[in-house]
């Protein structure tokens, strides 16, 4: 039987009052690229910040081709020929790829102290990019180049560091569906080459795409490891959540109200054109569209934090001049971004001043806020919304992505939203919080909310939607009731299809 390249044995690791990792065993074989999967708060980030060298185990031993070590620090696991690229990519965005693949380790030129050998430098960054069967511009700013190809730039730099090992952290999270066929691609490559890749993912499809075999971790223990030929997405969803569920969309009809969201002929020069459509009460609208489309675009214009050269728009039948997101605020529309972090949060206040921001003025006494009432309300919206937390003092950068999520969502239930627009609303969570902002659409559609969805994923569209339009380069080309839609038609219109 051969011998995985690498072993950890009994992993434990415990934090104030947490045991984030219990007798943990994980083996990964030279040249495989093995699945890591479980929720968020299940163990696995603990389990490779010890891998890198970040955090230190309390219990259990790591071998790596056959040799025991103790990985002291980041630097440490480095030579021991571990590299992991992170969603948010750790490039130096004004230097080229070239410089930041070789950033701190460049060529010298022969018999010349500290003299670059910059044409050495560039033809080695190419010809590894090449391996990888990217032709990219190695000499413009990294900033200059697409996700998908700055993703490329981490892989050929950890090959450069000779990495045997090699983890990937949620990496098709921002890419686009081309984007994400080239990374498998130079996954395989990978594999090719011998080098192992530790692949975590919430997309369980390309778990299954990508994976020999697959890891599920909950609550800190490791539950199953098995071949992904083995096994099948239901399964797997069980191994991770503990429980079945029953629908993977729990999606619940009402009969359709009246008509909360009317848009005729909304356009932005070069980015939509001629948008037009409806959304009602007690309906999921969803908008279907390649990454690109204008999409995103389109939704923020609605909500004034975009601007738009014509169209007009109509809130519960009554014209609405929004130019901006307080205009659409105080029409009661609300923006849920794609963007959670960087745009829907203020990740290091607590989850009291998050949940109340857009709504002090309802809690303003005659001359302080009243406290109390901030709390109460944030306690009766946490409590509504299932939020996970120790205390609602709790920094909100410490909340998993679900968790998170549902304190966007709260806050604008504190604000009486009455259209709360939903842009990608489960990127980057686990199954089982998806599950949960599932059944919070349903509720607000059950209370008479409008919602409309905008995903990229075909299966939560066709999941949760009660009716579906998709864009294509900035215009609708499709519209369709749940009856009509299936993931073909859906796919023609989204490629320009008639």
């Amino acid at each position: 039987m051969e011998q995985p390249y690498l072993i950890m044995r009994g992993i434990s690791k415990r934090f104030p009052g947490v045991k984030a990792l219990d007798s943990v065993d994980f083996e990964v074989k030279k040249g495989e690229v093995h699945g890591l999967v479980g929720e968020n708060g299940a163990g696995k980030s603990t389990l490779i910040k010890i891998l890198t060298g970040a955090y230190q185990k309390d219990k259990g031993e790591i071998l790596i081709n056959g040799t025991r070590v103790d990985i002291m620090n980041p630097q440490h696991s480095m030579k021991l020929g571990i590299a992991a690229i992170y969603q948010e990519l750790n490039l130096s965005p004004y230097l080229s790829a070239a410089e930041n693949i070789f950033l701190g380790r460049e060529f010298k030129r022969t018999g010349v102290v500290n003299i670059i050998d910059w044409k050495k430098t560039r033809q080695k960054a190419r010809e590894l990019l090449l391996e990888l069967g990217q032709d990219i511009n190695i000499s413009i700013p990294v900033k200059d180049l697409g996700i998908g190809q700055q993703q490329m730039v981490e892989i050929a730099k950890a090959i450069s560091t000779n990495a045997n090992i090699i983890i990937m952290d949620e990496p098709t999270s921002s890419l686009s569906l081309h984007e994400t066929e080239e990374l498998m691609k130079a996954i395989k490559k990978l594999k090719d080459k011998g080098i192992s890749v530790i692949f975590i993912s919430h997309r369980l499809d390309e778990v299954f795409e990508i994976c020999d075999r697959i890891t599920v971790m909950r609550d800190g223990k490791k539950i199953i490891t098995i071949k992904s030929s083995e096994t099948s997405k239901e399964e797997l969803i069980r191994y991770m959540v503990g429980r079945t569920l029953d629908q993977q969309y729990p999606k619940v009809t009402i009969p359709r109200g009246e008509e909360a969201l009317r848009v005729e002929h909304l356009s932005r020069k070069g980015v939509f054109k001629n948008i037009s459509f409806s959304a009602y009460s007690g309906e999921i609208l969803g908008i279907a569209g390649l990454v690109g489309a204008g999409r995103t675009e389109i939704v923020r214009s609605i909500f004034g934090a975009d601007p738009r050269d014509e169209g007009e728009i109509y809130v519960f039948g009554k014209k609405c001049d929004i130019k901006s997101p307080l205009d659409a605020m105080n029409a009661g529309i609300a923006l849920l971004t794609e963007d959670r972090k960087g745009q829907g949060l203020f990740l290091d206040n607590d989850i009291v001043n998050n949940i109340t921001v857009c709504s002090l003025q309802r809690f303003k006494g005659s001359l302080l806020l009243k406290t109390k009432d901030l709390f109460e309300t944030s306690r009766e919206l946490c409590h509504m919304l299932n939020v996970k937390t120790p205390s609602l003092q709790k920094i909100v950068r410490e909340l998993s992505g679900g968790n998170q999520q549902k304190v966007v969502i709260a806050k604008w239930l504190c604000y009486n939203a009455r259209i709360f627009i939903f842009d990608e609303p489960t990127r980057g969570i686990d199954v089982g919080a998806k599950v949960e902002v599932y059944n919070i659409m349903n509720q607000l559609v059950s209370q008479g909310a409008c919602v409309i969805m905008i995903s990229s994923e075909l299966p939560e569209i066709l999941g949760m939607s009660d009716r579906i339009i998709v864009v294509h380069e900035g215009k609708i080309t499709g519209e369709f009731t749940i009856d009509e839609a299936n993931q073909e038609a859906i796919m023609k219109a989204a490629t320009g299809g008639v």
